[in-house]
């Protein structure tokens, strides 16, 4: 089973800028359409990003223009840019594949204040 470790999150000002990266343990990560999730207290899980194996993109309505998703699979690592961020992109992040079939990482806090 692929261990996933997410890190990068921290506390910004709304208008800020941080970059998630996201760690899988074993090589098959990279045969997978990867995505990052997030949740927000009292909310349901949501995809925010998603990348396939051949690079192609695909982002909810909420984050488009300014979050980008990448992939460097020979490190097993998936990123996350997220620029002109907003208080309400405050969540815990997680990334796993499109259907969620990995263990589901600790994942990383992002909190933006006003």
């Amino acid at each position: 089973q692929v261990q996933l470790v997410e890190s990068g999150g921290g506390l910004v000002q709304a208008g800020g800028s941080l970059i998630l990266s996201c760690v899988g343990s074993r090589s098959n990560f990279r045969i997978n359409t990867m995505a990052w999730y997030r949740q927000a207290p009292g909310k349901q899980r949501e995809s925010v990003a998603s990348i396939t194996t051949y690079g192609m993109t695909n982002y909810a309505d909420s984050v488009k223009g300014r979050f980008t998703v990448s992939r460097d699979d020979a490190k097993n690592t998936l990123y996350l840019l997220m620029n002109s961020l907003k208080p309400e992109d405050t969540a815990v992040y997680y990334c796993n594949t499109i259907a969620g079939i990995y263990d589901w990482g600790q994942g990383t806090q992002v909190t933006v204040s006003s």
